[in-house]
């Protein structure tokens, strides 16, 4: 059998889950206190910091839905996410990974709608003629978590076709 991940286990998945959780709360602090609301203060040249309210979810998505069936939701989401970590096989490094990063990053977006009743976003890409959507540090790690994911699945369909 082969050698359990490090984020199979539940103490090392716990430590990156809150680590993660108290950098995203740091960050989102530090941004209420100095970052101006909805005024662009430029970083590097594609990218800038900009503070701005997300009363939905990813991208703003369903922002007319009650905050209470958005944290319902998310919940769900954690709740479906701990239940396939807990299914999938424990040396499956990348997949175990990824579970951690995404239950992080909707804890960190779900204490925001208790903290401040909105999820506070503040990282923008852009050019002079496009931007992408405002996200934050939490929206990030669900982002490289599903990643990880994907990559997992992709690796282990990969593993299988070579047994064959």
């Amino acid at each position: 059998m082969a050698k359990p991940a490090l984020f199979s286990r539940p103490a090392p998945a716990i430590a990156l889950i809150l680590l993660a959780l108290l950098a995203d709360q740091i960050i989102k602090v530090l941004v209420e206190k100095y970052l101006p609301l909805q005024e662009m203060v430029p970083v590097i040249p594609f990218l800038a910091l900009y503070r701005t309210y997300n009363l939905g979810v990813a991208f703003s998505m369903l922002s007319g839905m009650e905050g209470w069936a958005i944290v319902t939701m998310r919940l769900l989401i954690v709740a479906f996410v701990i239940w396939l970590w807990r299914k999938t096989d424990a040396d499956r490094t990348f997949a175990h990974l990824g579970f951690a990063l995404i239950i992080a990053g909707a804890a960190g977006n779900i204490f925001d709608r208790f903290l401040y009743g909105h999820v506070v976003d503040y990282i923008l890409f852009h050019t002079e003629t496009w931007s992408f959507a405002v996200f934050n540090l939490a929206d990030s790690f669900i982002t490289i978590g599903a990643c990880c994911v994907i990559l997992d699945e992709l690796l282990q369909a990969k593993a299988a076709r070579k047994k064959t």
